[in-house]
């Protein structure tokens, strides 16, 4: 039965989700791509910023990334953005579908919206997955069976009014066990409780996107830092119970098989 948190556990999650270790280390020099890996026609460096550019959208194969060199687990992750244009994203505990080389990559997304920045900016997306796990201004909870149960947290248009287009952003991700939370510009966004353990992930590769077939764009990133956390504890249906208020959202149901004949 699912039942209100009680103010004290409410506050007490309001804590940051772990203790914090080692020091932030830099994963962009701020002069060339190097510890980076994608289609070197779609990225560079220029005015000292990671930057993905394309005239038209036109990228054979679709959705393209800058890859990282590296994985992340439990980790904390500040990235400044700016969009022109297009969709992008952050992904991370993500993985490659196909060849590495065709730096094709699924998981989950920190969205980044320039075509359409009142819909997807902020919201968590998984990229050849799940499609949408976590709207703005909300926190779901997904069951082991991919029910989702969305918690308003906030007011999307308000989270909205602290994003500035066309100009500098940052994004402040967190992932400690099952609790991901992502935070733009000192606003929560998209906060996630996973409970679903055939399709979630708890690492993976870390990497930049650009979408594919939405005319021009130009996405750039510096500043890119990250964290590694320890003592991360998995988030139980005891520890953090499913608020009453929470809207149910039931899980897609699979399409039924058409016999051949």
């Amino acid at each position: 039965m699912r039942r209100p948190l009680p103010l004290a556990l409410a506050l007490l999650f309001a804590l940051p989700l772990a203790a914090r270790a080692d020091d932030w280390q830099s994963l962009f020099n701020g002069t060339d791509l190097t510890g980076w890996k994608g289609r070197s026609d779609l990225w560079s460096v220029k005015d000292g910023a990671i930057t993905g550019y394309t005239t038209d959208g036109k990228i054979p194969g679709g959705n393209s990334f800058l890859v990282w060199d590296g994985t992340v687990g439990d980790f904390e992750l500040k990235a400044k953005f700016k969009i022109i244009g297009g969709n992008s994203g952050i992904q991370y505990r993500s993985k490659n579908f196909g060849k590495p080389e065709d730096f094709h990559i699924g998981g989950y997304q920190a969205d980044i919206d320039g075509a359409k920045r009142d819909t997807y900016t902020g919201i968590t997306y998984e990229e050849r997955g799940r499609g949408i796990l976590c709207n703005r201004g909300t926190k779901t909870f997904i069951d082991e069976d991919g029910t989702k149960y969305e918690q308003r947290i906030d007011d999307p248009a308000d989270i909205l009014k602290a994003v500035k287009p066309g100009e500098w952003n940052e994004y402040h991700i967190t992932a400690c066990a099952n609790h991901l939370k992502q935070a733009i510009n000192g606003k929560t966004t998209a906060e996630i409780i996973d409970w679903q353990k055939d399709k979630r992930a708890m690492e993976g590769v870390l990497a930049l996107q650009m979408h594919a077939g939405m005319g021009e764009m130009t996405i750039q990133f510096k500043d890119i830092q990250l964290k590694k956390l320890t003592d991360c504890k998995e988030v139980t249906k005891e520890s953090m119970p499913i608020p009453a208020e929470a809207k149910k959202i039931e899980a897609p149901k699979p399409k039924a098989k058409v016999e051949s004949k």
